[in-house]
């Protein structure tokens, strides 16, 4: 829960600092539409709970799950990328575009770097946290 907690407060903090960033580089792009906080947050959020409740099915599902989960956060942040690019073509100003695909970076990075740092897998556990398989003694 920690680390999902984390994973959504950095990723909105992070989108909050790059609209500020970007309406400062690109003055034209200040007030767009998709850099209103109640316009980016729902969608960030959805997007982060998606990959929180993924990294545990990951860490059960290999052997090496955060090999496979930074494999699985650039192909679902590329395959992210393609409604900016969408909207780009379709006449939106390439620059607040531009930031949104930036947007969508920082989410991928915070989001793994918060579930893989602050969610252990069951091999990262302490040895005392791990259940101990039943043994049978042969003592009689």
């Amino acid at each position: 829960m920690l680390a999902s907690l984390c994973a959504i407060v950095g990723s909105l903090a992070a989108d909050a600092l790059l609209v500020v960033i970007g309406e400062a580089v690109f003055p034209a792009t200040e007030g767009y539409v998709h850099f209103q906080f109640a316009d980016y947050s729902k969608l960030t959020v959805i997007g982060v709970v998606i990959a929180c409740i993924a990294w545990p099915v990951t860490t059960r599902i290999s052997s090496d799950p955060r090999w496979l989960f930074l494999r699985m956060a650039v192909l679902v942040t590329l395959v992210l990328l393609l409604p900016d690019v969408y909207i780009w073509a379709q006449g939106q100003s390439a620059q607040a575009v531009a930031v949104l695909m930036v947007m969508h970076i920082a989410i991928g990075v915070v989001t793994y770097e918060a579930l893989v740092r602050l969610a252990p897998t069951r091999a990262a556990l302490p040895q005392h946290s791990r259940p101990q398989a039943d043994t049978v003694s042969n003592d009689r």
